[in-house]
């Protein structure tokens, strides 16, 4: 058997471990019987024909190695069916004659959202295809974790962790900006792991003056600082109400580098309290994974492998109430998982007192 391996989008903490749990499932399954590929940076190297055969070697002391040995790339899913400039052929034409050409029985993908919607086009396209649920911003449908997810929150919330000194020295307001893309996950966790005495995530429009109201009484309840917590997709309560065109529209004319400097402005000009932001940015993505991400990479690598080995594909495995089960991938694809405004989360951080911004 044939076996092509990519990962795709952006890189995060796991991904070699995921790869390497395949690989050492179908290894000592299979034994000869099957013939690792590694397709270089994401669906580029499908499309191009870049792949090459790897070896049992090539998978040992990966396991705490960050980053992706097969290397990665963003390839937009809007794009796959357009034809390419100088040719008639599209993205996806491309990727179905390497497929054809190397002979694969069968890809193993690993990747976020848009790598799930290319994944089920292949599929949908004759392709046998297993894939891995790889993101920082836990927003993969169908599953309750996706891999890089906690070592993201270990690394934002060590950030917090240690703006709580400075804050508290100069007695300022700090805002630390969280990625996570649209979805609240990361900032959630992190801000509840950290101590943040706000959180302002997508799913939860904020408004200035509620989030000064907080900082307010932190001050008049004697606390010589307070720490916000922003997930880079925020968005005001104005913006909200906005239809697409009309936001995307604001958003191109806004002046700030980013939303946590507009916010920073707006409380400024409320409070009169000197603010300062603070954004760890791809620092989130990088690094070893951490144990808990460990074990599950490792669970999924063995997941993925066995329904290779029982020729059931067009599957993301996925963690459903600590089991690992097969998804299908009809279901995953275009679908994004965000926070529940009213979810029971969200309503035990109100319970210990945290302002989310509303």
């Amino acid at each position: 058997m044939k076996i092509g391996m990519l990962t795709s989008g952006g890189d995060c903490q796991g991904l070699n471990a995921a790869l390497r749990g395949v690989a050492k499932t179908l290894y000592n399954e299979m034994g000869k019987g099957v013939t690792l590929y590694g397709i270089r940076d994401g669906y580029r190297g499908l499309i191009e024909g870049d792949y090459h055969e790897m070896k049992p070697d090539d998978f040992s002391d990966i396991l705490t190695l960050g980053g992706t040995i097969l290397g990665t790339s963003r390839q937009p899913f809007k794009q796959m069916q357009r034809p390419e400039e100088d040719s008639e052929q599209t993205k996806l034409d491309k990727m179905l004659k390497t497929v054809k050409k190397a002979g694969f029985d069968c890809l193993v993908i690993l990747g976020g959202n848009g790598t799930h919607k290319t994944a089920n086009l292949l599929r949908e396209n004759g392709v046998n295809v297993v894939t891995l649920p790889k993101t920082i911003d836990n927003d993969l449908w169908g599953t309750e974790l996706t891999f890089g997810f906690q070592s993201a929150v270990n690394i934002a919330s060590e950030v917090i962790d240690s703006i709580h000194s400075t804050a508290f020295s100069h007695s300022r307001v700090f805002i630390v900006e969280i990625m996570g893309h649209k979805a609240g996950w990361l900032t959630l966790h992190a801000g509840i792991a950290s101590g943040a005495d706000v959180i302002v995530i997508p799913e939860i429009p904020y408004s200035a003056k509620k989030i000064a109201q907080a900082i307010e009484k932190r001050a008049k309840d004697g606390k010589r600082f307070s720490i916000i917590a922003v997930a880079e997709g925020a968005v005001s309560r104005e913006e909200a109400a906005m239809s697409k065109k009309e936001f995307k529209a604001a958003r191109e004319a806004m002046t700030y580098p980013s939303i946590s400097y507009r916010i920073a402005d707006e409380l400024k000009e409320l409070t009169g309290q000197e603010i300062r932001v603070t954004i760890p940015g791809h620092y989130q993505r990088g690094g070893a994974p951490c144990p808990a991400d460990r074990v599950l990479t490792s669970r999924f690598g063995v997941a993925a492998a066995q329904l290779i080995l029982q020729k059931k594909f067009g599957y993301m495995v996925a963690l459903q109430d600590n089991h690992i089960v097969p998804v299908p991938l009809t279901e995953v694809a275009g679908k994004l998982k965000t926070v529940p405004p009213d979810g029971e989360l969200v309503k035990q951080a109100r319970a210990l007192g945290l302002s989310m911004g509303d």
